[in-house]
């Protein structure tokens, strides 16, 4: 009865830990979109802000999706210093991507594999590290701290070429810590490699989720938005002919992933003319780039089925149906149309869709789905085992408590960074002389109009994440010279 009763407090306990962590994740996630989607950006800074001990460091590992959060909402209110010391933080919490491999990240394993993902400090999509590069990079811009933007671009940058090899290093130690757990006579690692090859495990996951190799995906990894950025920021600093040609190879590769986009062809033919040298700098005028962060990115959503997974009894392996919980990105809404620019001469130019940042978390996820598919095994096997011990040595109550633990603890981990946009858009125009630029909504309504300075490049970078909320306007020196101006449009 002690034991009976040891097994029934263990269950009651990650129960209540389980519910109580996915709770309060999800409630404080739910707050802050209630704020963020009308523009409330201080009470959606507020909803993800925590508590630090007197004179300790910030954990930024174990507060990593809150500081991502904090990191956009200290950009969209004009804050550019706390900004950057967030997203430091942020990047900090991440240096798992780089140097971390999977085995040395196995201290958090038990909790995942016993309860669920959510167990586990929170884990940045690569596209996510790249893009707090990015955003560093604009609020460093924004600062006037052209030396510290450049680092990130080429941050971003560096991140993006080696995302490749990381997601393939990260799939070789999954496979490799199963192999050798199952040589060294683990049998539910055993176990977990034998369901995972079967045909009819992979049929009923491809028929809730399709397979991953007819997913709407780019043919490399890329965040385009960040690359184009990166093209354009050194398109405007460019020293020589180096320079030119970084900024050709990140506009020409982003021309490339979207063949329609006459905005993109653009930009990546005038940096390759001026690194030709048949465009010189001293014939083109002041030039003003549009880039148009547009409504609520993916979030996810949790996919439970039931799939065949091989279970050892004796000697024998028996094919059994459980249950496991997956995440599902789903879309949300975006911003209709796009926004039109007219200049001094009454020209109107509209800017247009350039990334969607659905197609980008997707073809992470076709790098990544194998690894999330083999935790959710392993937690449903970990469990199926624990399920007929309990049986064996408890009996119907032992069954009862531990079939109780598995169902209320098989859940999917649908954190992620609810900040980003559903697409980016861009344009591009001549600096008007008299410095004015009209912005226009999508009916061609006015929404405000911009003072553009006599300066060579210049980046208006605009956020509207719903109607509800007023667009941010960022007025940015290209070339970090100067600090950026700010508005909320229409006021």
């Amino acid at each position: 009865m002690k034991a009976l009763r040891r097994l029934v407090l263990a269950v009651i306990a990650a129960i209540f830990v389980s519910g109580c962590s996915s709770f309060q994740q999800r409630d404080q996630l739910a707050s802050f979109n209630a704020a963020y989607v009308t523009g409330d950006y201080n009470a959606a800074l507020k909803a993800v802000s925590f508590t630090v001990s007197e004179n300790k460091p910030v954990d930024s590992r174990e507060h990593l999706l809150e500081l991502l959060h904090q990191g956009e909402m200290y950009r969209l209110t004009g804050r550019y210093v706390e900004s950057a010391e967030a997203f430091d933080l942020a990047e900090a919490g991440m240096k798992f991507l780089d140097t971390e491999g999977l085995l040395a990240r196995a201290s958090q394993g038990f909790m995942a594999v016993m309860v669920n993902d959510s167990e586990r400090d929170y884990e940045a999509l690569m596209s996510e590290a790249v893009l707090v590069n990015t955003y560093k990079g604009l609020a460093f811009l924004a600062l006037g701290n052209n030396d510290y933007a450049r680092v990130e671009f080429n941050r971003a940058d560096d991140r993006t070429r080696r995302a490749v090899d990381y997601f393939r290093k990260e799939i070789a130690e999954q496979q490799a810590a199963l192999t050798t757990a199952a040589r060294n006579g683990n049998s539910q690692a055993s176990m977990v490699r034998r369901s995972l090859g079967n045909r009819n495990f992979q049929s009923a996951v491809d028929s809730q989720y399709g397979a991953p190799s007819s997913w709407s995906v780019f043919s490399e990894f890329i965040v385009p938005s960040s690359t184009y950025l990166h093209g354009i920021y050194f398109l405007a600093n460019a020293a020589g002919g180096a320079d030119y040609e970084q900024a050709a190879t990140s506009l020409g590769r982003v021309a490339q992933m979207n063949p329609g986009s006459a905005v993109l062809q653009a930009d990546a033919d005038l940096a390759s003319s001026l690194a030709a040298g048949t465009q010189s700098l001293a014939g083109l005028s002041p030039q003003v780039w549009l880039v148009y962060e547009n409504g609520l990115g993916p979030v996810l959503r949790e996919s439970r089925l039931d799939v065949p997974l091989f279970l050892i009894h004796g000697n024998q392996q028996v094919p059994a149906y459980f249950g496991i919980a997956l995440p599902v990105y789903a879309e949300r809404s975006a911003v209709p149309g796009n926004i039109g620019v007219a200049g001094d001469r009454g020209e109107v130019v509209r800017t247009e869709r350039i990334s969607d940042m659905g197609k980008v978390i997707r073809t992470e996820m076709k790098e990544r789905f194998s690894g999330v598919l083999a935790r959710a095994v392993t937690s449903a096997i970990s469990k199926a085992v624990l399920q007929n011990e309990a049986a064996e040595q408890f009996g119907p109550w032992g069954q009862l408590f531990s079939a109780v633990f598995t169902v209320a603890t098989t859940q999917a981990d649908l954190r992620s960074w609810q900040a980003l946009p559903d697409h980016w858009q861009a344009a591009r125009i001549d600096r008007p002389d008299n410095g004015r630029l009209t912005l226009l909504g999508e009916r061609g309504e006015l929404l405000g109009t911009l003072e553009i300075p006599q300066q060579p490049f210049t980046l208006v970078y605009v956020k509207r994440p719903t109607l509800k909320a007023p667009a941010t306007v960022m007025i940015m020196d290209l070339q970090g010279k100067t600090e950026a101006a700010f508005a909320r449009l229409p006021e």
